[in-house]
Order: C-alpha cells, then structure tokens, then sequence
C-alpha cells in the first residue's frame, strides 16, 4: 500500500515545514514539495501539524500487581495508545524471585505475542540479581534485543534490590551495552514512614504521599547518580517527580556526568492536592505520589533546559473496584492511573499550546528521544527518508474534554475527567497502514509488532 500525506507542517525535533510525504510499504519514500506521485490512499493535511508517532517508554499492560492485574492488556493498551498519538510503547516485564529472566520473558510474551495493536518493547525489571541471572544480561541484548533492564530502590520486600546487586548488575549491563532504568526512591525510609502511619491510624490515600516525601526521591536519585558515576554504566531514572531529585542530576552535569531523565505527563500537571479528597484521592495513587507545584514550574524547566529528556504516562490502570481493595488501608490501593491515551494531547495542550515548550521540544520529549536513548532511532522517533512510516496528523486547534465516556482505556474513570484540551489527533499511521481515523480503530490486533533494538548510546 502507498500513501500520500500532502501539504502538512512537518515537525520533527529540529525541523519545521511544510511539504508532502510519500509512503510506500511499511516505510517513508520520499518527503518534498508538490510530490508528483501517484499512491492508492491521498491524505490532505492543509492546516495540520504532522510528526512522528509517539513512543511511551513506560507502560504497565496485564500486569500482576498486589493480587490484580492491571485493567488493560496488550490489546486495549495499544489500541488506546494509538488514538493518543502513541504509536510504540514500552513494557516492563518482571522477573519473579528465584526465577531466570528467560522465564519472565517467556510469561511476558505470552501475553502480549499477536495481541498487540501497536508496537511495543520490553524493559526487563531484575528483582533478584545473582551469579545465574548476570550469566543471562548478554543474551537479552545481543540475541533478544532487550537492551534496558530496570532496577527498583523501593518495593521493600518485593521488588527492591540493594546497592551491592545494582552494582553488579551496572557493571554487567555496561559491558554488553545496555541500560539501567531505575525506580530511584528510598524504601526503607518509605516502609517506616507507611507502618508509622498505619500504627497510627492514619489510613487515607493523604498517607500514601505522607509515606513517600520528596526527600525518599532525591536521596535515592542522588545515591542511583553516584552508582552510575562509579560504574560508568548508562543511567536512566524513571517518573522523576520533584525539584529535589533533578537537583540530584543538574549536580551530576557539573562533572560532566550524563544521566537520562523521564517524566511523566501527570507529573507536570498535577499536584498533591487532590491527594485530600478522602478516597476519591486513590485515583491518584501511584508511586512516585504526585508533588507539589513547585515541582511543576521545576520539571517544566528540566525539559527546556535538557535535563529531562523524555514525558511518558508509567500507564497503570485498574478498575475503581481493583482501587477499592485499599479503602480502609492506603498501603493496599492499586499503585497507577490511566493516561497513555491523553499524553500526547495534554502535552500539547498545556506544554506547547501555553507557550511552556516549542513544538520541536514536544516532539524531542514525547518521540524522538525515547527511540534514540532506547536504541531505534532512526528506524522509529523522527519523519525521515527510511523511517518507518508512524505518523501522527493532528488538528492543533480542535478543543474536546477528556473523559472516562469517551476513552478507550479499559478503565471507568479518568483521571482527567472534564479536562479541556486544545489539540487533537486526527489520523493515526503505524508503519504505512492508517491505524486511526475518524476516531475509529482500523487495524486488528496482531498489527503491532515487536521492535528489536539496538545497543544504547550515550549521546542525543
């Protein structure tokens, strides 16, 4: 199949312009002024923005978490993504303790081989790192094509890993090429301050932020940048939160250290706030807890002043019956929300329509950096001669409400409910097919292809 984008704005990371695209088969042929081709769909994007599809480094699909799964699977997670302009995500499987990392690969794909609408990677989360895991490190990058490999700080007891297996793991990870992602916060402070609250009554999702104060980040982001100093392994923190931990990274800049940064898009508009609507407030229950605003104006200037170099969602649904579970206990509500439907708009909307970030910043955090910090890029992240064809048209004066009625998220509740944005995508292609349209879904589950990825480099 060929088509033929005519008369959009193109905007990628540097560029701005306004020409035709051509495509043919599952890639981008040729980009120029007044192309004369001749293809079998035409698409007229006068008056619209082009750019490439987004890629969400950081989503958590039918996953196994406090007894439940979280609510959308590799199907409606991926379909949801493609009607936000996402046309790529990124998953996290997790190694169960006692197990190899082959055996949670092998789970992993079970679940998401031949369900996936877009296309999708996996991190592998290593929770138990020991002499027969590190023997496996090379064969995921090298055969697999996993090249990142997530460690937590917190989690007590269940996911968390100390300092002397992240060394380990850093140096192993280094060696073949790879990357170390970190949920940099510091549990063993956050398990105290969560029983001290609890012994003391104090059970409203108020207390899961009480429990996880900005210092239980920026202490442990500034611990995760010394390691990854010493080690001279690549670094990435996810859903970085708070002043005091890119303070933690801009300190890192001053010997020339280069640490990669992820927010998330709740992150930057959100606040704590809401934390203090009794258990309405558990719709926001994630960890990191959302901040104060501080933290806001603090993230927005990262992004501007690169030091934070990609937006993602740390997408991680459940069902309001799943966040009951925790109505007379904080510590049991479901840990995530809804959002990788609505971060390439909201980011749109109150980055780039509020004159906060450029166009070309906004497709620097949400496209094009995830695909060269995580080893696709130019396959995947830019509007490039060769490139996959992943396009997103988008109407950037088209307001329209968020909400839980109209998403299409496996979840009953927003968590932007009655927001109003500015901007709206249009038309979806993942690799040369029109994926959305007209608000409607036209390709099938088993579209989205699994993408292989190359070693990580340092520089973007």
């Amino acid at each position: 199949m060929s088509v033929l984008i005519k008369n959009g704005r193109i905007i990628t990371a540097t560029d701005d312009y306004v020409a035709d695209i051509f495509i043919q088969g599952e890639s981008i042929s040729a980009i120029g002024k007044n192309l004369s081709v001749k293809a079998d769909k035409e698409i007229d994007a006068s008056g619209k923005i082009v750019f490439p599809g987004g890629i969400d480094p950081h989503v958590h699909l039918d996953m196994p978490f406090m007894g439940t799964y979280s609510s959308d699977n590799y199907e409606t997670g991926t379909r949801a993504a493609l009607y936000g302009g996402t046309t790529m995500v990124i998953d996290f499987i997790l190694q169960k303790q006692g197990n190899s990392l082959h055996a949670a690969l092998a789970e992993w794909q079970s679940r998401a081989d031949k369900n996936c609408v877009g296309d999708y990677s996996f991190h592998m989360a290593i929770t138990d790192f020991n002499e027969d895991t590190k023997k496996e490190i090379q064969a995921f990058i090298e055969v697999e094509g996993i090249t990142s490999f997530k460690t937590f700080m917190a989690y007590k007891g269940a996911l968390m890993i100390d300092d002397r297996q992240m060394i380990g793991l850093m140096e192993e990870v280094k060696k073949h090429g790879g990357l170390i992602n970190v949920h940099a916060t510091n549990g063993d402070m956050i398990d105290y301050l969560t029983q001290k609250h609890r012994g003391e009554g104090n059970l409203t999702p108020l207390y899961h932020y009480l429990s996880q104060r900005e210092v239980t980040e920026a202490e442990a982001s500034e611990r995760f940048v010394d390691m990854t100093n010493f080690t001279g392994c690549p670094g990435y923190i996810v859903h970085l939160t708070c002043e005091g931990a890119l303070n933690a990274v801009r300190n890192a800049t001053k010997r020339n250290q280069k640490v990669f940064v992820e927010t998330c898009i709740q992150y930057l508009i959100l606040d704590a706030s809401l934390y203090e609507q009794n258990f309405e407030g558990a719709k926001w229950v994630m960890s990191p807890p959302l901040r104060e605003k501080k933290d806001q104006e603090t993230l927005w200037a990262g992004i501007n002043q690169g030091l934070v170099q990609v937006v993602a969602t740390d997408h991680c649904p459940f069902m309001w019956e799943q966040k009951l579970m925790g109505k007379d206990d904080f510590s049991k509500i479901p840990n995530g929300h809804p959002a990788v439907e609505n971060r390439m708009e909201l980011l749109y909307s109150e980055g780039v329509h509020k004159e906060k970030i450029s166009l070309n910043k906004y497709v620097e955090v949400a496209c094009t950096n995830p695909a060269k910090i995580f080893g696709m890029f130019p396959q995947k992240g830019t509007i490039a001669v060769g490139s996959d064809a992943d396009i997103v048209i988008f109407d950037p004066n088209e307001k329209h409400i968020l909400s839980a009625v109209s998403h299409h998220m496996n979840v009953d509740y927003s968590g932007y409910e009655g927001w109003e944005v500015t901007g709206k995508v249009k038309t979806v292609l993942l690799r040369g097919q029109i994926a959305i349209d007209n608000n409607e879904c036209l390709l099938d589950k088993g579209y989205g292809k699994f993408i292989r990825r190359n070693k990580v480099s340092q520089v973007i």
